[in-house]
């Protein structure tokens, strides 16, 4: 074998085993019937594997080297600079299961999901190139909701900031829960990037694991005085509106172009 096709052969075989690893691992830790999130130590073994993966390990070049013209991460797309701001995110799916989904989302800059939540769901989320800001909330409990007179929203419930920062690629794997870590949250692309989530269990309506968007409002602007009670800085609560899915949110399916997962 010449020494250009054994080295092949070699980066294929590790870049397999590394989203492989990934794969079964995550089948080793979520099962369907489970009903809380697995313990700490079973997350935090997860998380440190996907600490070690980059956007070559699952087929994507490294985009925050691109603009936003050209051919984008999956070198598929491309466009012009009159149509850059049109830019779509493209969601890619690599496994969706019962037990637990594998996808990836490549943002342009500027691009946005929204305000989301992920109901009794754990999810670790790990920016494989670019940079992303997320800013993200947990539910006050107990629940404290207002009803609201003269606006779009009927009523709106108190939630409190969790995260609030921008993550640059190399960095750690976030880890939200369904009660911590910020389970409703909002990506904004800095740079063009891409972030691979592991959701568990999915997404899944008749299980009541629906989708739902959210408004964020200051917690100063709707807030009584017996609101304010235990609240000790206002900045770090916010009041959220439950709204439709954003007529501006532009998504669309993109192709797995990584290294096959025997399953």
């Amino acid at each position: 074998m010449c020494v250009h096709r054994r080295l092949f052969t070699m980066t294929k075989k590790k870049n397999s085993s590394s989203i492989q690893a990934i794969y079964d691992l995550c089948k080793e830790t979520f099962t369907p019937a489970a009903t809380s999130p697995p313990p700490p130590h079973a997350i935090h073994k997860l998380s440190s594997l996907l600490d070690s993966i980059g956007p070559s390990d699952v087929g994507l070049s490294d985009g925050s080297k691109e603009d936003d013209r050209g051919h984008g991460p999956l070198g598929i797309f491309s466009f012009n600079r009159v149509d850059g701001w049109a830019q779509p995110i493209t969601y890619v799916d690599i496994h969706e299961g019962e037990s637990f989904t594998m996808c990836m989302f490549c943002f342009p800059t500027s691009s946005v999901i929204p305000l989301h939540d992920h109901p009794g769901m754990t999810v670790l989320s790990k920016v494989l190139y670019g940079s992303l800001h997320v800013k993200a909330y947990d539910w006050v409990e107990p629940a404290r909701i207002q009803k609201i007179d003269g606006t779009d929203h009927s009523e709106v419930r108190l939630a409190k900031l969790a995260v609030d920062k921008v993550l640059t690629a190399p960095c750690n794997t976030s880890v939200l829960y369904p009660r911590s870590g910020g389970n409703l949250h909002c990506f904004t692309a800095i740079t063009p990037c891409a972030v691979l989530d592991i959701l568990a269990p999915p997404y899944n309506e008749p299980a009541g694991r629906r989708c739902s968007y959210y408004r964020d409002y200051p917690c100063s602007t709707l807030s009584t005085e017996e609101d304010e009670n235990g609240i000790t800085k206002e900045e770090d609560y916010a009041w959220l509106a439950e709204v439709g899915t954003p007529d501006d949110l532009y998504m669309r399916p993109g192709t797995y172009s990584g290294p096959a997962i025997e399953k």
